[in-house]
């Protein structure tokens, strides 16, 4: 008999035509100054629910086209092993470059970041899915987590407070 919890399979629904990605937020790991909190995390309905920055510091968004950009988590695992791993990535395509952007996209390669992901996936209350890769260090070890639903603006939630978005 094999050794499983699961319980079920995934199909498709009818509002996946148009997904895609809306915004990047890149954050510094190094700025967050606590971790960044889940609840459930082990749960299918696990979420981040409080995020925590240094004073002076604050997530980078990126606007991007329709089309552009995507995130993928690919899950890893080894049956001599016995373990499993992902690997997120959030990929995108910058047009239209200038010098400054392109040394801004330098920078991004040097730094261990955080990456939240804005989609053109929408809950039911009609505020979009946000979800943040690279929880737990910097793009590593673990399935990204849904960020919690927001009251009017992404990131107005819970501990918040200290988060400034920055758009150009």
């Amino acid at each position: 008999m094999a050794c499983t919890a699961l319980t079920k399979g995934r199909g498709l629904d009818c509002n996946r035509i148009s997904g895609g990605v809306k915004f990047i937020y890149f954050g510094v790991y190094d700025q967050f100054t606590a971790p960044i909190e889940t609840v459930g995390i082990v749960e299918a309905s696990g979420e981040v629910t409080d995020i925590e920055m240094g004073a002076g510091t604050g997530l980078y968004r990126y606007s991007m086209p329709m089309g552009v950009a995507s995130v993928t988590d690919t899950i890893v695992g080894s049956r001599d092993n016995g373990t499993i791993y992902y690997t997120p990535t959030a990929q995108v395509l910058f047009n239209r470059l200038t010098k400054e952007d392109q040394n801004q996209i330098k920078l991004l390669g040097a730094t261990k970041v955080v990456i939240f992901a804005q989609l053109n996936q929408q809950l039911a209350n009609g505020h979009d899915v946000i979800i943040c890769l690279g929880r737990v260090n910097g793009m590593e070890a673990e399935p990204f987590p849904m960020v919690a639903d927001y009251t009017t603006n992404p990131f107005d939630n819970t501990a918040f407070t200290n988060v400034s978005i920055t758009t150009s």
